[in-house]
């Protein structure tokens, strides 16, 4: 009985934390790390900005560009689109304060989210 119980707990958690992926997504947010091909590298001065309504901010030192975010219903992918470039990013790892997202053209990308 109280594993059935822990299961339970442990699933509707799970739900919740899925839920709320959208919500805690908005906001300013550092690469902190990339790995591509074995490679690992600490950019400087390149940031996310998501806001809600789908609107995106792609900061690298003093550019900028901006476009639009969605995530698929499961939360599991995240799709960034700049002008007619769209980059599908499955989601690793994700909670309020880190982001970790791949996809065969950029490597393993990890995020900390920053306050503004």
């Amino acid at each position: 009985m109280k594993q059935l119980f822990l299961l339970l707990v442990l699933t509707v958690a799970g739900l919740v934390t899925k839920a709320q992926t959208s919500k805690e997504l908005i906001g300013k947010w550092k690469l902190v790390k990339e790995t591509k091909d074995g490679v690992v590298t600490e950019p400087k001065d390149t940031y996310q900005v998501f806001v809600e309504g789908g609107v995106f901010q792609g900061i690298n030192g003093s550019k900028s560009r901006k476009g639009s975010w969605t995530l698929s219903p499961e939360n599991d992918y995240l799709t960034i689109k700049i002008s007619i470039i769209s980059l599908k990013f499955k989601v690793e790892y994700f909670d309020a304060r880190k982001r970790i997202i791949s996809n065969d053209k950029t490597g393993t990308l990890e995020y900390e989210k920053v306050s503004d």
